[in-house]
């Protein structure tokens, strides 16, 4: 690259310094770290919710919170696991890696990308101020009708229910389409669709799903808000309507929403085995599509959550049947994976025992699923702690352990250090067996009648026994979760330097520096093959002076980098005031109607747009 083509990166990364250059940035690592941080800091706030629910329940009659409490807390951990933890970290990736893998200098639209971040820590800040006030939701996170109408929560509780969703899914939103519009229309020269990294691919299905299923949702919220603040009635059976609506639109989007949470980890994974298996993922293309049919049958499986209310024979029949399809290409991913690690040169690091545990403890979870798809097995199990038990392997053996895969393996490439290894170690190992040991446990509570949302319970049930075991086992994980705070901190400041390349990696984000430079590749690569680094490091001599030779004819790259805004932080606050005004008057709804028109003006006019 020539030296006046040079310049231009050098001096605006001298502006990108500061804590102002943060709230400020449009560079998609920079958002991805945000994201990344936020979504950890609710992590914890995540885990001390499941806690407070676990000591409360690790004997008969505990006193530890209020029935109310109780209720707000399961409700909370609930959203803040699924909106505030699982699905931002999720982002984090997203934003930080694609670009990156896709030969990429940004995504597309920088400017939404950043707004997309302000607006969902203004969605999470929506919800858990409720707390603050004394109003925390308490319906649980699928909020059933009719305990939402005013008449059974006269409060607020709902109100912040239905305003932080929808903040939340306005930003989910921004990052879907932007995320399309980046893969279809932003890779570098040679990267054809079936040369993206599954993980790109599994972005793609996520995103579809994103902005498919959101607006089901908004719809279901909408109505909602309607019925408490205009007398509408939706839901309300009195008046002729069916609660059963609810159900419906929450779970045409709340199915879709599980292969949001866990597609993600399922990429990182198809990344992380051939990596420390020296060998290309095995059906590679089987798994592309048996993603994007995972995500195409998540559209017909809603109703098996609802088999408890009478829906009738031929509609158990078909969902069952749509539900147990959808196995089927799940069963082709791990089969797959499976065959990637048989006859490879294997490498347990951190990364490599998380993607091989989140396998094992998928696995269970998957085979719980399945038994819910039988409607008699599921009448039995259905609201007990089985179902708790299966939600957690999906979410916590899937997707947590998945993108504790990402971070162990992706953590050098963003800081130009490496994790400590025995750390690691001894925090995957603390985990597998705190994990097994909290959940599984509520398989035999389940089964023996234990419900789901149940606030206490006799002495004379017989419960106690593996409720103390389940509690025991959530404090051995908040443990393995401290060793991960320290481990990442020290490696911070203290870590091994990881270079550019520490894992011998085969896809394009290890082929620049560690952490990478401002504007990701001086240069655009050029694409031939789905390995495409592997192809470059293990080509024979004639192949390499050939690829110089090509590399010398190509002229200089121009570099645009995107300036820095405020502008976005401007909106998401327009947007919280909107939202605020439902609390206080129409004044303040018209006040932050305002603000965005004036931000949304100001940031399309702003020079360098």
């Amino acid at each position: 690259m020539s030296t006046k083509a040079a310049a231009l990166p050098r001096l605006q990364e001298e502006a990108y310094k500061g804590a102002w250059s943060w709230i400020t940035t449009v560079d998609h690592k920079r958002v991805g770290i945000l994201y990344g941080m936020t979504a950890f800091s609710f992590f914890l706030i995540g885990g001390m919710e499941a806690l407070i629910i676990r000591t409360q329940l690790a004997g008969p009659e505990g006193t530890v919170v209020t029935a109310g409490t109780f209720n707000a807390l399961f409700t909370m951990h609930a959203l803040t696991m699924i909106f505030l933890v699982i699905m931002p970290l999720g982002a984090a990736f997203f934003n930080y890696m694609i670009p990156l893998m896709i030969g990429a200098r940004d995504v597309a639209f920088p400017r939404l990308n950043a707004l997309s971040y302000w607006v969902f820590l203004t969605g999470a800040l929506f919800l858990n101020v409720s707390f603050l006030v004394g109003t925390p939701p308490d319906v649980g996170w699928f909020a059933y009708a009719p305990l939402t109408a005013k008449a059974f929560s006269p409060t607020h509780a709902v109100d912040y229910y239905i305003f932080g969703l929808q903040i939340l899914g306005i930003s989910s939103m921004m990052a879907g389409f932007n995320f399309i519009v980046t893969i279809l229309n932003m890779r570098t020269p040679g990267m054809t669709m079936m040369r993206l990294p599954v993980f790109v691919w599994m972005t793609l299905v996520v995103q579809f799903l994103v902005v498919l299923a959101f607006p089901i949702i908004t719809v279901g919220l909408i109505f909602l808000q309607f019925d408490r603040f205009f007398g509408t009635h939706f839901y309300e059976a009195s008046a002729g309507a069916d609660p059963l609506l609810w159900q419906h639109l929450f779970w045409l989007f709340g199915h879709p929403e599980v292969y949001i949470l866990i597609l993600p980890a399922m990429g990182i994974v198809s990344e992380v085995l051939p990596t420390f298996s020296h060998k290309p993922l095995f059906g590679a293309p089987f798994v592309i599509f048996s993603g994007v049919l995972i995500g195409f049958l998540g559209f017909g499986v809603w109703s098996h959550h609802m088999f408890t209310t009478g829906l009738g024979p031929v509609a158990d029949a078909a969902f069952s049947t749509t539900t147990m399809m959808i196995a089927v290409p799940t069963a082709v991913k791990i089969f797959n994976w499976i065959a990637t690690i048989w006859g490879g040169r294997i490498r347990l690091t951190t990364a490599m025992l998380y993607a091989l545990g989140f396998i094992a403890m998928f696995i269970i979870g998957g085979l719980s699923g399945v038994m819910h798809a039988s409607p008699p097995v599921d009448l039995q199990q259905q609201d007990s702690y089985f179902v708790v038990a299966h939600i957690h392997y999906v979410l916590f053996g899937g997707s947590i352990l998945g993108l504790f895969a990402g971070i162990f393996y992706w953590y050098p490439k963003m800081t130009g250090r490496l994790l400590d290894e025995r750390l690691g170690k001894l925090q995957f190992w603390l985990q597998m067996i705190a994990l097994n040991v909290t959940f599984f446990p509520m398989h035999f509570l389940g089964v023996d009648g234990m419900p789901r949302r149940i606030y206490t319970y006799y002495g004379t049930d017989g419960w106690n026994g593996w409720n103390m075991v389940a509690t025991i086992g959530s404090y051995v994980l908040g443990l393995s979760v401290m060793i991960f705070l320290f481990n990442f901190f020290r490696s911070l400041r203290a870590g091994k330097p990881a270079g550019a390349d520490p894992w011998d990696g085969a896809t394009l984000e290890w082929t620049i520096p560690s952490p990478p430079p401002l504007y990701n590749f001086a240069r655009l690569p050029v694409v031939t093959s789905a390995r495409p680094f592997w192809e470059v490091k293990y080509a024979s001599a004639a192949q390499k002076a050939q690829m110089e030779k090509a590399e010398k004819e190509r002229g200089a790259d121009h570099i645009h980098i995107p300036p820095p805004s405020y502008w976005p932080i401007v909106l998401a606050f327009g947007m919280a005031v909107f939202f605020a005004g439902w609390f206080f008057n129409y004044y303040v709804n018209v006040a932050g109607v305002l603000i965005v028109l004036a931000a949304t003006f100001a940031w399309v006019y702003e020079p360098g747009h």
